[in-house]
């Protein structure tokens, strides 16, 4: 059964629920919209129960569609703009006439860095228990206000939608992530402190948190601002400790669409305490470490299955979900990542962890980030290759090939390399390690 998420945030009457460019809605204007679109999608054959398959943006309207979606009875399956349009359509057919759980609350389409995206079909129950968590663990309140700045078509999108209507709080929905307008809303006051509103929580990927750094340099920002939640892909050290001195209040998170977003989650003073690790799993969730060091996990926010095309079911006979990524738990129960299985590259039988490497190359100066695979090789195996994102016009391979040398054992050290501005990624942020891994071939080979 679809929940109409406005119903059961009943009792908001005129409280700022949703604040764009345009306008400000209280809970009683939004319902008003919500029941305007509503009427307009059954005008054009909508009906409860089908599978809706749409781009949205992170706007008003992209918030106001996906509501009269769920107040219809639809089940929606929210798609990134920015997937291209061979993307979009094998999206499309692989969720039309797919067999869809009868608890389906949405349906997200995973963004695929190391496999075949795919369906993930969430429950109600899956989203309300997330949205539990996070305001537990990062103590929010109906007077913060979070800035929808992650697709809604991302997990962690949906998750600052479903929370923020839940709890009662502000949503500023201002559309695409654009740096200047990002930063220039969380500064504020302006046009967009309503009613004393300003903008206290947010999440990036940390490619967001970099474009912001690099913009603002080291102007910090304002007390107004309590937490900025960083997750989607793994945060360098070098840019997490550049924003702590900056005086960013950085929350870091990990999670995965199969748990409905947050796995665990490290509040500002515990990642201050002890950098680097993501916290203890969310209220409810179990984490374990396998013999072999991967993560798995269950719980309340666990996805209910995969939709479309799949073959491998979504967890063990125990329910257990294996994320695919390696890690260990401390002495407190907090959980810290140590790469990803599918990353692990082999190379004359020595295991290495690619993002070991790309945190030692990300720390010369002449290197903005980078992105280590392995290549398959007929003598070794494997051979580690690294794409640079170069600072413009100080790169030197045989620099930072002598600087890894000092810091890595000489098997960790690339012997492929390729130099570009700009690492390849999805729709969602994330590096894509399969385009990286086929740009080798016209790469550069270091012996």
């Amino acid at each position: 059964m679809v929940v109409d998420l406005l119903a059961e945030s009943a009792g908001r009457g005129n409280a700022t629920a949703l604040i764009s460019d345009e306008r400000v809605w209280t809970f009683d204007d939004l319902g008003l919209a919500v029941d305007k679109r509503v009427a307009e999608l059954e005008a054009d054959g909508l009906h409860a129960g089908g599978v809706v398959t749409t781009r949205v943006e992170p706007d008003s309207r992209g918030v106001i569609d996906l509501l009269a979606v769920w107040r219809l009875g639809a089940v929606p399956a929210p798609l990134n703009p920015r997937l291209s349009e061979a993307e979009f359509e094998r999206a499309r057919s692989t969720l039309r006439g797919a067999v869809v759980p009868a608890e389906s609350q949405t349906i997200l389409w995973t963004s695929g860095t190391s496999g075949q995206p795919r369906g993930v079909a969430l429950s109600w129950a899956n989203l309300a228990e997330n949205a539990a968590g996070t305001i537990e663990r990062l103590s929010l309140h109906d007077t913060d206000a979070w800035l929808l700045s992650l697709s809604p078509a991302h997990v962690g999108g949906l998750a600052i939608i479903v929370r923020s209507i839940l709890l009662g709080s502000a949503l500023f929905a201002t559309g695409p992530y654009r740096t200047e307008r990002i930063s220039r809303l969380i500064d504020g006051p302006g046009e967009f402190n309503i009613q004393g509103r300003a903008v206290t929580h947010l999440s990036l990927v940390p490619t967001q948190l970099h474009q912001l750094l690099e913009f603002r340099g080291e102007a910090p920002p304002p007390p107004t601002l309590r937490c900025a939640l960083i997750g989607g892909a793994h945060a360098p050290e070098g840019l997490v400790n550049r924003a702590r001195e900056a005086g960013w209040p950085l929350a870091l998170t990990y999670g995965a669409t199969e748990m409905s977003s947050q796995i665990s989650t490290a509040p500002p003073e515990l990642s201050r305490q002890k950098p680097g690790t993501v916290g203890p799993p969310m209220p409810g969730v179990e984490v374990r470490i396998t013999d072999d060091g991967e993560v798995e996990t269950r719980g309340p926010t666990r996805a209910l299955e995969y939709v479309g095309d799949v073959s491998a079911p979504l967890t063990d006979s125990l329910g257990w979900y294996r994320t695919g990524d390696m890690g260990r738990l401390d002495g407190d129960g907090h959980l810290w990542i140590t790469g990803r299985r599918a990353d692990r590259i082999v190379s004359g039988g020595v295991t290495i962890d690619a993002m070991e490497v790309e945190e030692a190359i990300r720390a010369h100066p002449s290197v903005i980030d980078a992105c280590v695979v392995g290549v398959p090789d007929d003598v070794w195996g494997e051979r580690v290759a690294a794409w640079v994102e170069p600072v413009v016009g100080e790169f030197d391979t045989e620099e930072v090939d002598a600087h890894l040398r000092e810091v890595l054992s000489p098997g960790k050290v690339p012997r492929l390399w390729h130099v570009e501005a700009g690492l390849p990624r999805n729709a969602n942020g994330k590096v894509d390690r399969t385009l990286a891994r086929a740009v080798f071939g016209p790469a550069t080979e270091r012996a």
